[in-house]
């Protein structure tokens, strides 16, 4: 718990002194609120003895001048507060997500997309709303709770034995109420994670949900994990309400003891013993007493909820990426040659079964290379070594020549690019977009880069050209527009190595060929990696790799592997049977 408390607090970084100021805000109002009815109880007695105007005047203006520094206190300790809790968060949500962002695959595959935003947003907010009751309620309610006692016990005397019985009643029924309430809290967070869940995959497969009449479904899937949460929230809110009826029962019988007992007490001393002031001072102090007791339930409450997202987000902050720049990093790829030695892979530690297996591959620096197979063959898989998305777990990948291992990380994946089947396109302008892959690229240069991707045609077409807006996701062009402009991002960063895994599925063969004969024109030194389920797209490479469950299954050009592999030859008479369904 010391480790974690550390841990986060460490996000505090510039906003640490507004902390110390609330503290300090804190103690000082506390301290003042505690004199006020010591000095009103003083000011009662004076008044029944008769106090003269002047003496009156002066305590009633200290009076105010407290009162006024203890609002004054207070806001300004609200202010050093909000800062001090906003920054703290925005410092957290900052670390959380340079965190992520430097995980390799094989991290992220540990955490669900859904439970990353959960703890970057759910998580985060009640780390935040828990530091700032930290900051300022949990040293506020303690002290009051301890100086309100104190001066009771002065102001008091017999009087205050009231609070040996109230308070550990009010102690113990608030601490079991927590206590019970606190199974479902945790329970609470895994819930969200499922929830955000299904909204993230509804909303990303809005269409396919449409398309399928499903609604209904998805409704009553949403329906019932948001059900399950208001379930355990209810149960626990319930818990947590019995606060209130407990407090006042204790607040009441605290008024009643003390106005019964002190009455009997002024009337039977004739005010020797006790008098009118001491016992308002008592009521007031009583209430005091009783309110921080309260705030320190809430404050267990909130912290033990707190503890569960905060052991979330540290889980996130102390995952070591698997994927680390060696001690003496190299900075420069010579070329695009590519060999893999020995290569087996698979996906974790604790897996059976490979996903490759025995890979042996070379690759001159300007080859293009097609790489074919059925679905679950690794063809993905095997590219996602070059770039050392993955590291190998028996063997080596070398890129110019070099371990991918012993590469800067910026540097190797800068100098390889990827063009996915389901690339991305980012909120922002199609400039915007296409400068992700050379941020101080022309307009020529983009232009270029588009009338190569054969997709400078359809851009001049929207109204506002170049300047047309992208909705996230690029939801509002066609699957093959962003296949183009992903690829048009790709060539402008004139990379060692260009991949395409099946980045040209949604266009038609043409626009593929024309794709193909200005990657030789554009980048004829990159070498060139196409991975594809149109043997058309690979026919004219100069080296085709045929896999099958993991290992390469053939290699060589076209006409070798019609001949000497039986996968190819099926694939090539499926395609070409009637014609490329394609076209």
């Amino acid at each position: 718990m010391k480790a974690m408390i550390k841990r986060l607090f460490a996000c505090l970084r510039e906003y640490k002194k507004y902390a110390h100021i609330t503290f300090a805000l804190m103690v000082l109002e506390v301290f003042i609120e505690v004199l006020i009815p010591f000095i009103t109880a003083g000011l009662v007695n004076n008044i029944k003895a008769g106090v003269s105007m002047g003496e009156l005047t002066k305590t009633g203006l200290l009076l105010i001048f407290l009162a006024l520094g203890s609002l004054s206190c207070g806001a300004c300790g609200g202010y050093t507060c909000a800062k001090s809790s906003a920054g703290f968060a925005k410092n957290l949500r900052h670390d959380l997500f340079v965190r992520v962002q430097s995980f390799a695959f094989e991290n992220i595959d540990k955490f669900s997309s859904a439970s990353l935003v959960t703890r970057m947003t759910t998580d985060v907010q009640n780390v935040q709303f828990a530091f700032m009751m930290t900051i300022r309620t949990a040293i506020r309610a303690p002290l009051m709770l301890i100086f309100a006692i104190v001066m009771a016990y002065i102001m008091g005397g017999v009087l205050a034995s009231t609070f040996v019985v109230v308070i550990p009643v009010l102690a113990t029924g608030l601490y079991m109420i927590a206590r019970k309430a606190m199974p479902a809290f945790r329970a609470v967070f895994k819930k969200y994670d499922r929830l955000n869940e299904a909204i993230e995959e509804n909303v990303r497969a809005m269409r396919v949900v449409k398309g399928f009449a499903r609604e209904d479904y998805e409704k009553e899937k949403f329906g019932t994990a948001s059900y399950d949460i208001s379930k355990d929230f209810t149960h626990a809110e319930r818990l947590v309400a019995l606060n209130q009826p407990l407090m006042q029962l204790c607040v009441y019988f605290n008024m009643v003891f003390i106005l019964s007992v002190g009455a009997r007490l002024i009337v039977s001393s004739g005010g020797s013993s006790i008098d009118v002031g001491q016992v308002s001072a008592m009521l007031t102090y009583g209430i005091q007493i009783l309110m921080s007791l309260n705030m320190l339930s809430m404050i267990y409450v909130m912290l033990t909820m707190s503890t569960e997202s905060a052991k979330r987000i540290i889980a996130v902050l102390d995952e070591e990426s698997s994927l680390v720049n060696p001690e003496n990093p190299v900075y420069e790829v010579k070329d695009g040659s590519i060999d893999f030695q020995d290569v087996s892979f698979k996906y974790s530690s604790r897996a059976k079964n490979y996903a490759l297996w025995d890979i042996d591959l070379h690759i001159d620096s300007g080859m293009t290379v097609g790489i074919l197979g059925g679905t679950g063959s690794s063809k993905t898989t095997l590219i996602q070594l070059i770039s050392r998305l993955y590291d190998v777990s028996c063997g080596s990948v070398k890129v110019g020549g070099v371990d991918v291992r012993e590469y800067d990380l910026d540097t190797l994946r800068r100098n390889v690019a990827v063009v996915l089947q389901k690339n991305l396109l980012f909120s922002g302008t199609i400039k915007d977009n296409l400068r992700w892959g050379n941020s101080e690229a022309t307009d020529e240069e983009i232009v270029e880069a588009c009338k190569l991707a054969q997709a400078h045609e359809f851009v001049e077409s929207f109204p506002d050209g170049y300047d047309t807006y992208i909705e996230q996701g690029g939801t509002n062009v066609s699957g093959g527009q962003k296949q183009r402009l992903c690829i048009a991002r790709a060539l402008l960063r004139r990379p060692k190595i260009l991949i395409l895994d099946d980045s040209t599925s949604a266009v038609d063969t043409r626009t593929d060929a024309l794709i193909r004969e200005g990657f030789k024109k554009y980048i004829p030194e990159t070498t060139k990696i196409i991975i594809a389920q149109r043997v058309s797209s690979v026919q004219d490479a100069d080296l085709i790799i045929v896999m099958e469950n993991g290992g390469i299954s053939a290699m060589g050009k076209h006409d070798e592997l019609l001949d000497k592999s039986h996968i190819y030859r099926e694939i090539y008479q499926q395609q070409t049977k009637g014609g490329d369904s394609d076209e």
